[in-house]
């Protein structure tokens, strides 16, 4: 904090080293490119000084991304040059073989990429961030003691014998050369109270105290210290506290954007330079959680006290204020109103804190996917305010990886009580019905109340960030609540009523009357009739949409609503998607009433009110299914608009999306990742966006009129290989698996034949939408022209600067090597689920009760069906769903499984229904 001018009195005669003062758990969360850089570099010297240990293979591996960073492509005569001259590592002779053939398979890697792998290897290892310091026991053994996120740490040698986690430790104190560790008395087990180490010196013992204390201080605790009081008369002891920001107060002033990005171009620093783009992106890991949830305690003056931690959780209370219809529909401004949510603290017994505390950061279910993310979890700050203020907690988030670093990703929550949580659901499946009609019930409750949570996002959240800055036009303000608030409205009644009814068909008191209750037909058909009153507010959804995408577009401010208010965890998807839910659920009706009438006789007393439900929604469905595939092929350009840098005009009068997905590219340098787009008149392929915003950047477009695409395997000697010949060029791409290959031919060949039927021409079209590409030929550009390129895009468009979901298709897609179609889309919006499963990983013990919603090929995790915003999602393109096998000891019924490579999640449904579906 203080300039080095006034520390340093010679500078000359001065050597400054860069030294990393805390390691954190998972370097995926440092967001500036240049730290990510400075922490490679101090990992680098740390293998150099033999203070990081591991084997030759794992020392090759991290060299070879170092020298992937610092000097591109791999050239046998440069890198051997390079070796002799630069020392990585003691000794490096004997693994100068394995560099050179790691390094060879890292083509086209950028240094920020090389970085990202430098750090995500280093992590894992027992010796990462370890600093020893020299001590003995009481038996006057040598030892070393060092200090983590985790705690203090005791080596022999290079093995850790020992770790005292923080939530075990009460007090840390030092008396002359005596370091002090005071346990917790219901923690220590076979362990005295306290324990003692001898250093060589006060001054090494005091230094390392003050290290923990700083260790504790940044890990543990929301804010920082206050200074001690200066004493009146004499004091005793050190007054030494830390002083600057916590990870906690860091990871918020991020979020809060107070964080100013500093622009970072990357070179290779030495001899040679790599010709590809330097300044990309890099694939995020997931942000792991803050190992335990300390409170600042009061220091004795040598002594360190570590309170008791209590962990917080939130209950939701969702009671809407009712209100006339009348009076809600006057003023499309005003706003539904809930009521606040209620907080209750809840002690946290110390040895379970510490058995969370000492979960591994580096577990697989952190490290699902690279490049995707979970939001940063901490559970004691679940605190909303109510919209009555007209103002939601708007946690706008500004750090791409700190979106959903999900993997992409991958949930975690805390495990605590899930061995009561069986126990539980064996009770209720005793209780409660088992019929299947009685199942079906259920999920039409559990969805409704996931798609009302849907319209709230609107008609709450959404309402009161425009109001709130005054962002948006009467008109349209107009346009927009008054077409969806009714719909809501009404919605919010047929919940109510489906809870009635559920809670009637479970409740024991009624057992005398069974029949009357245990049927869900008459309350579909009432609601069904009613809800053909809003067929005109439904097709007006096409002109909301239309008029809401012109108005941002046209708006600056409306446009920086519209972008932050994405980034809020409420608005878990692209914005406009909300909008496109009403008439969706007409389909979910539809399909869960067809299902009913399956399952009925005709005889039964519920199946001719279920067949008049189906029928009148069936009605309702026709007359609205040509505005729902032009709504839906609506919103995915604009969302696609929104992500893609270097297209002004992606929404076009008869363009229609077909399949976005990951191809290789072949190139001079050899097959680079491109994401390709395809349209009913063209094909875009882009590469990952430099810009820092999760876009991706055009690289060349193809018109589809006069196409041709033929299979080429045995022509290049790449598996899963075809080329594209269009009029401006030829290219030559690979897919990931041959079926992804059929996949790309069938529907670029079906788009081909409509664009040949087509009587348009969009060439020209083309070339005016475009962004600034009239004088170049859409191959790949240099290095410098790129980087050029990248700089003025950011500038435009509001300086690019919304950072957008990592669990979107088209980002999914491109870290799973896979891709998705518009019937794909269309067959996911059929298939919504929600409900309550059971939750393990592989190698836990319990399970969770977890409240689970599945849409948009992704599994978004809650606590309560109550909670306004998932606490993480686990985006499921790629995965495989079966049942258990024997080798994964799940001796339980209604159990599936999900993987994807060495990732694997067990769900537990509490029927065979709701297991099937």
């Amino acid at each position: 904090m203080k300039p080095i001018v006034k520390q340093v009195r010679r500078p000359k005669n001065t050597v400054l080293r860069l030294a990393v003062k805390f390691f954190p758990p998972d370097p995926g969360q440092l967001q500036e490119e240049y730290t990510r850089y400075l922490f490679a570099l101090q990992i680098k010297r740390d293998l150099a000084e033999e203070r990081l240990t591991c084997s030759d293979n794992t020392a090759a591996l991290i060299i070879s991304h170092l020298l992937q960073s610092e000097i591109g492509d791999f050239d046998e005569s440069g890198d051997r040059d390079h070796l002799k001259t630069n020392q990585y590592l003691p000794n490096q002779e004997r693994v100068q073989g394995k560099i050179l053939d790691f390094h060879r398979k890292h083509l086209g890697q950028t240094p920020a990429e090389s970085d990202f792998q430098v750090l995500e290897i280093a992590r894992k290892l027992e010796m990462y961030g370890v600093r020893f310091h020299l001590a003995s026991d009481r038996e006057g053994s040598k030892i070393s003691l060092a200090v983590s996120h985790m705690g203090v740490l005791v080596f022999q040698g290079t093995t850790k014998i020992n770790t005292f986690n923080w939530s075990k430790v009460r007090k840390l104190s030092f008396k002359r050369k005596r370091f002090l560790i005071k346990l917790h008395p219901e923690v220590h087990g076979p362990y005295q109270d306290t324990l003692e180490f001898l250093f060589g010196s006060r001054d090494e013992c005091k230094n390392f105290w003050k290290i923990c204390v700083e260790y504790h201080t940044f890990f543990r605790l929301f804010d920082q210290p206050k200074p001690k009081a200066k004493a009146v008369f004499f004091s005793r002891g050190s007054s030494f506290r830390y002083s600057g920001r916590t990870q906690k107060q860091l990871v918020d002033y991020v979020k809060d954007s107070g964080m100013k990005k500093t622009p970072y171009e990357r070179r290779h620093s030495k001899a040679r330079v790599s010709a590809h783009t330097s300044n990309t992106d890099v694939p995020k890991q997931s942000v792991s959680f803050t190992e335990g949830l300390g409170a600042p305690g009061s220091h004795a003056s040598v002594s360190a006290s570590f309170p008791s931690v209590y962990t917080s959780s939130t209950t939701t209370t969702d009671v809407p204020i009712c209100m006339e219809m009348n009076h809600s529909f006057l003023d499309p401004r005003a706003p539904y109103m809930r009521s606040p949510t209620s907080e209750k603290s809840i002690a946290v017994p110390t040895e379970e804190t510490g058995k969370k505390a000492t979960q591994q950061p580096g577990s697989p279910i952190l490290q699902s996917f690279q490049g995707l993310s979970m939001d940063h979890l901490q559970l004691s700050s679940f605190t909303l305010k109510s919209p009555q203020s007209l103002n939601p907690t708007f946690q706008v988030n500004l750090n791409p990886a700190s979106q959903g670093s999900s993997p992409l990703l991958s949930p975690v929550l805390s495990d605590a009580g899930s061995a009561r949580v069986e126990e539980e659901e064996e009770v209720k499946r005793k209780r409660y019905p088992t019929e299947k009609v009685y199942f079906i019930a259920k999920e039409i409750l559990a969805t409704e109340r996931t798609y009302v949570k849907d319209l709230e996002v609107i008609t709450v959240w959404f309402r009161s960030a425009v109001i709130k800055e005054n962002a948006m036009p009467e008109g349209l303000m107009t346009l927009l609540f008054s077409n969806i608030d009714p719909i809501y409205e009404f919605h919010r009644s047929f919940l109510k009523e489906m809870e009635q009814r559920v809670a009637l068909w479970e409740g024991q008191s009624n057992s005398h009357v069974k029949g009357d209750y245990q049927r869900i037909g008459d309350v579909m058909l009432r609601n069904m009739c009613m809800l053909k009153e809003f067929t005109s507010y439904l097709q007006k959804h096409d002109e909301v949409l239309t008029e809401l995408e012109k108005a941002t577009k046209h708006l600056k401010k409306l446009e920086m609503v519209y972008k932050e208010f994405e980034l809020q965890k409420v608005c878990y998807l692209p914005l406009n998607t909300f909008l496109l839910k009403p008439i969706q659920r007409l389909i979910h009706y539809k399909l869960i009433l067809g299902r009913l009438c399956k399952h009925y006789t005709v005889e039964h007393q519920d199946y001719a009110d279920c067949r008049n439900a189906l029928k009148e929604v069936t009605e309702m469905t026709s007359q609205l299914q040509n505005s729902l595939i032009r709504l839906e092929n609506f919103q995915k350009l604009t969302e696609l608009q929104h992500d893609l840098i270097g297209i002004d005009n992606l929404i076009a009068p008869g363009r229609e999306f077909i399949r976005e997905g990951c191809l290789y590219k072949l190139t001079k340098k050899g097959l680079q990742q491109r994401m390709f787009f395809l349209f009913s008149d063209m094909l875009l392929y882009t590469s990952k966006g430099v810009t820092g915003t999760n876009q991706f950047k055009i690289h060349g477009h193809l018109p589809l009129h006069g196409m041709l695409v033929e299979e080429s395997e045995n022509e290049w000697s790449v598996p899963h290989c075809f080329t594209i010949y269009s009029a401006q060029k030829t290219i030559v791409v690979a897919a990931s698996t041959r079926l992804e290959m059929r996949k790309w031919m069938e529907d670029l060949n079906m788009a081909i034949e409509m664009a040949k039927k087509s009587s348009e021409k969009y060439d020209t079209f083309l070339e005016s939408s475009m962004c600034n590409r009239s004088n170049r030929s859409s191959d790949e550009v240099s290095l410098e022209q790129e980087s050029e390129d990248d700089i003025q895009s950011s500038r435009s468009s509001l300086d690019r600067q919304s950072h957008h979901r990592a669990n979107t298709t088209m980002h999914v897609c491109w870290y799973r090597n896979t891709s998705v179609s518009m019937t794909d889309h269309s067959v996911a919006v059929e298939n919504q689920l929600s409900g309550y499963l059971l939750r393990k990983f592989k190698n836990s013990n319990g399970w969770q009760k977890l409240w689970v919603v599945f849409t948009n090929f992704c599994l978004f995790f809650y606590k309560t069906h109550q909670d306004d915003y998932p606490l993480a999602s686990l985006p499921l393109l790629g995965y495989t769903v079966s049942t258990p096998v024997e080798a994964d000891g799940i001796q339980k019924d209604y159990v599936f499984k999900l993987q994807f490579k060495s990732h694997v999640y067990f769900f537990r449904a509490e029927s065979k229904y709701t297991f099937e579906r």
